[in-house]
């Protein structure tokens, strides 16, 4: 029998395990897609580029088609999981191939065989990433259990994305006389590959068969109606105009963008600003397991005690401001020096406790989607989970990579060059790019801040959102305006 209410702890898992396949992509193809087939493969970083960028438009936009269809199907595998097992052997398939090119192929051939199977990655995970996600909002409809379910999906997407980048770093890419990181060692990132897309095979089987038993008890499709281009465009217009979703994707915008500078200056801050060593920036890699396993009881606990939206907003504000806080006040003289065991404690402890916040918003702003469904559904007449969740999805490609144009900016006038070395680089560079790093991320936040703000489904909302569809009501109970 299907949890209606709390879902099993092998519900919860199965459903979980599944946000380590796009872990596990993200993290190839956000920071070492570029110096692989760049540094090592020969290919020309504005090719790499141009094919990242390309493959990304192309899915950013299948999200809402994918995302629509997922809402619409009819099978007797239910609307979700023929897409999910579609995906499976695909997607793994062709990421193996993403980094295992073929010996001797290089410029627009090799640009041809990047740009081909970067487009089928992520093309084919978007077949799983929107309907699996979408699941959170059928598999319960309790209030609290949908964060608890969202917290596990993204507590196995950082684990699964980090275990797999520290066995390249530690364990595959052997060092060699001439080669002292080990990043020219081809075996290490052919097995890389290999690795990576048995975890992704392994982590969406689990999840699609794991959760194949529900498939009776989840919602049905809307009624069969006679649909056109037009209807369709209708229709999802329809959907996204719902106010709280769009405070959450206006939200989702800024917060990625701050995302994307983060990601990208992050080497920069821990080697230029900081000039911490190799094994020092892999400790504080290593940490990130100590942050997700927090967050796990933090992003729950804060939404039971305090609902999500209030808990969201109280969270961020205080991971967002603490994040930056180390190098506003190294900007004024008021940290240990650099080279310093107490200023590497400093950091590490402030990096441990913040991106523990940070992963614990990003857990209770993926349930406050789930809770949209219901109050879409009494407007409507429709249950739209793939869509709300394509809409976000969506976002987050498009702003993460306006992220990493911002960042690229922010090098740009603190003077850093590619290839200049943190020794090489003046006081003045190192001071420009502190502030570009903190003030950039601090405003981008607070305008994150402000949109969630005007998110309007509160816990008695929800509520009265299930009590009003389970008799039978056809317009949305008044909903909170604080």
């Amino acid at each position: 029998m299907v949890e209606t209410g709390k879902p099993s702890l092998a519900t919860r898992i199965a459903y979980g395990v599944g946000g380590a396949a796009g872990g596990i992509k993200n993290n190839g193809f956000e920071y070492v897609l570029l110096l692989f087939y760049s540094q090592i493969m020969g290919l020309s970083a504005v090719l790499v580029a141009a094919a990242l960028w390309i493959a990304l438009l192309i899915d950013a936009f299948s999200d809402p088609i994918v995302g629509y269809w997922s809402d619409n199907l009819r099978t007797k595998w239910g609307r979700r999981h023929p897409l999910m097992y579609t995906a499976m052997i695909p997607v793994a398939v062709a990421y193996f191939f993403v980094w295992n090119p073929p010996t001797g192929l290089s410029g627009l051939n090799l640009f041809g065989w990047l740009l081909g199977f970067t487009v089928i990655v992520r093309l084919m995970y978007t077949f799983f990433e929107v309907p699996s996600t979408a699941l959170a909002a059928e598999l319960t409809q309790d209030y609290d259990e949908r964060t608890s379910l969202m917290s596990v999906r993204y507590f196995f997407a950082w684990v699964g994305g980090l275990t797999v980048q520290i066995i390249l770093f530690f364990f595959l890419l052997v060092p060699s006389e001439g080669d002292p990181s080990g990043f020219f060692h081809l075996p290490g990132w052919h097995t890389y590959g290999l690795i990576g897309a048995s975890c992704i095979l392994g982590s969406i089987a689990i999840t699609s068969f794991g959760t194949h038993r529900h498939i009776p008890h989840l919602k049905a499709p809307p009624a069969a109606r006679k649909l056109t281009p037009l209807k369709i465009l209708g229709e999802i217009w329809e959907t996204v105009s719902n106010p709280s979703f769009r405070a959450l994707f206006l939200a989702t915008l800024f917060g990625l963008l701050a995302s994307g500078i983060s990601a990208t200056l992050n080497q920069y801050i821990n080697g230029f600003f900081w000039e911490f060593s190799n094994d020092q920036i892999g400790g504080l890699t290593v940490a990130v397991y100590v942050s997700a396993v927090l967050a796990l009881f933090v992003a729950p606990l804060a939404g039971k005690v305090f609902g999500k939206k209030k808990a969201a907003i109280w969270v961020g504000v205080l991971a967002f401001t603490i994040a930056p806080m180390p190098v506003l006040l190294r900007q004024f003289g008021l940290l240990p020096p650099n080279g310093t065991d107490l200023l590497y404690i400093i950091v590490l402890s402030v990096t441990v406790f913040d991106l523990a916040l940070i992963i614990a918003y990003q857990m209770l702003a993926a349930s406050m989607v789930a809770d949209i469904v219901e109050q879409n559904e009494l407007s409507t007449g429709r249950r739209s989970e793939g869509i709300y969740f394509a809409g976000i999805s969506f976002m987050r490609k498009l702003a993460q990579g306006v992220g990493v144009l911002t960042a690229s900016f922010i090098l740009a006038v603190a003077s850093i060059t590619p290839g200049m070395r943190a020794a090489e680089a003046s006081d003045e560079a190192i001071r420009i790019l502190g502030w570009g790093y903190a003030v950039s991320l601090l405003v981008l936040w607070s305008i994150m801040m402000i949109c969630i703000s005007f998110y309007r489904i509160s816990r008695a909302d929800h509520e009265a959102n299930l009590e009003a569809l389970r008799t039978g009501a056809t317009t949305p109970p008044r909903f909170e305006k604080s």
